[in-house]
This record gives C-alpha cells, structure tokens and sequence, in this order.
C-alpha cells in the first residue's frame, strides 16, 4: 500500500519532503509548504497516522522503506532534500544508511539515537506510563497543557486533538516502542550527503547527546543547538526555521544563531 501524502509546486525542479514527528501529521508543515512554494513539496504521513492511520502496523524498517519508494516513484529525477523532526529524523536516518542516493540534503531535528536499553523494569515502566497517560490524552485539558509546555501556538489544538485521539493504545505503543528504542543503523561511516543535525536549546539532554553521537556517525554533517527551541520547533518559530532550512538547503551560510555542538 502507497503513503497518502499532500504535493504542491510540481513543476519546480528540485523536491523537498517533509517528515513529521511521532503522534503528530503532514499538517505541522504547512507553514513551510506556504514558505517553500518555488519547491516541488512532497507531505507524507506516516504508516498508522493522519490519513494513513489504517495502514498495516508501525514499525521503522516499513515507513522507511515506504518513504524510499515515495522518493523514487515521485521526487524529480527520484531524489531529494529531506526533512524530518523525532520519528521522522530517524527515518532518514535509515534512508541514508540504506539508499543515500536519493537524498541530495537532509535535515534533522530531535533525533533520539542514545538508545535506551530494553531491560524488562524499562519496559514495564513505559507500559505503566502509557497506562496512566492513555485516560487522559484525547482530554482538552491534557491537550492544553501540552500545548503550553511546549509553547505551540493556540491554532495548532484541533490539529494536535484529532492527531492523538486517532491513535489507538496500540498504534501508540508500537509508534513509541519504535521511537524510544531506535540505533544508530550501520553504514553511515560511507555516507557522504549534506546533514545538518539540530537539537533544540529547550529540549532533553538525550536529545543533545544523540546529536553529538550523529553528527561523529555521519562524515560529512553539521550539528547545532538552536537556542530557546523546542522539539517541533517550525511550529513555534516558523520564520527561523525557514530561515535555517533555506539556506542549508542552497549551501548558504547558517543564521549566527544557531550554536556549534563540539
């Protein structure tokens, strides 16, 4: 079965395909869809989310594989610059370990690779996480207090309400299972493409840790801290954001911003 996705401005050259992160949809890029209209746009969701919620099961080694297929059955000359937040930086991840070929350059943010281990008190404790967390997610008020955690704007509720009211005790399980649980793939120590690693200032450590563990992985990448930042930042600060992809992906020179990760 073919992804869902949402295209726009096929005639121009070169393709951009955005992934959005876990529990979340295609719809968290539509700002940048507007931003980016001289761009061939390509917005999948992911296997068991959005439109493709009834896929079959979730599991990293099938989106990835659907994702390759997308790239190369719809990008022009069947390559692209690729863009991914969480779950979706970990599909690239994958990609380019497995098909390099079909990524000209690729960005990712909040890329959790420090694996954690899969002891049975670590499992147990993630179930017994998603036992108290599953009563109350689909509640407005939850919502809400995600919302202002995480200092997204108010016009993203209906958004982030219908992303995880649609996502089962199951769905979401495999989803984080998969998530919390993901390594760093073999043969990145070969790739030679253009990556650009981020970790926002205001998120975990781990997350900042991974970015340092990526950025030795990968030859011939970059990693940041963008400063104040949150996980899923384009929805908090758009106009950075598509300052920053904009110019990684036409090899210009990066906002002084952002702040070298050693």
């Amino acid at each position: 079965m073919d992804l869902y996705f949402k295209e726009s401005g096929h005639k121009n050259n070169e393709t951009i395909l955005f992934l959005h992160g876990s529990a979340l949809g295609g719809w968290m890029w539509d700002k940048q869809l507007k931003y980016f209209s001289n761009y061939h746009c390509l917005i999948p969701d992911l296997p068991e989310h959005g439109k493709n919620i009834n896929m079959a099961n979730f599991s990293m080694e099938n989106a990835t594989d659907l994702v390759i297929d997308l790239i190369k059955n719809k990008a022009h000359n069947s390559r692209a610059h690729v863009v991914g937040f969480s779950l979706g930086a970990q599909i690239i991840v994958e990609i380019l370990s497995k098909s390099p070929e079909i990524i000209d350059h690729a960005f990712i943010s909040g890329t959790l690779v420090r694996s954690i281990p899969t002891t049975p008190l670590i499992l147990n404790s993630m179930n017994y996480i998603l036992k108290e967390y599953l009563p109350v997610k689909d509640t407005d008020f939850f919502i809400k207090a995600n919302i202002r955690s995480y200092n997204f704007p108010k016009e993203y509720f209906n958004n982030i309400k219908q992303s995880t009211k649609s996502l089962n005790p199951d769905s979401l399980q495999r989803i984080l299972h998969e998530n919390l649980f993901f390594r760093i793939p073999n043969g990145l120590k070969v790739v030679n493409n253009s990556v650009l690693i981020i970790a926002g200032g205001k998120e975990y450590s781990i997350i900042k840790e991974s970015a340092k563990y990526l950025a030795r992985a990968i030859p011939n990448s970059h990693a940041y801290i963008a400063p104040g930042m949150v996980n899923v930042w384009n929805l908090v600060e758009p106009e950075f954001f598509n300052k920053v992809l904009g110019a990684w992906i036409k090899d210009g020179s990066l906002p002084e911003e952002l702040i070298p990760i050693k």
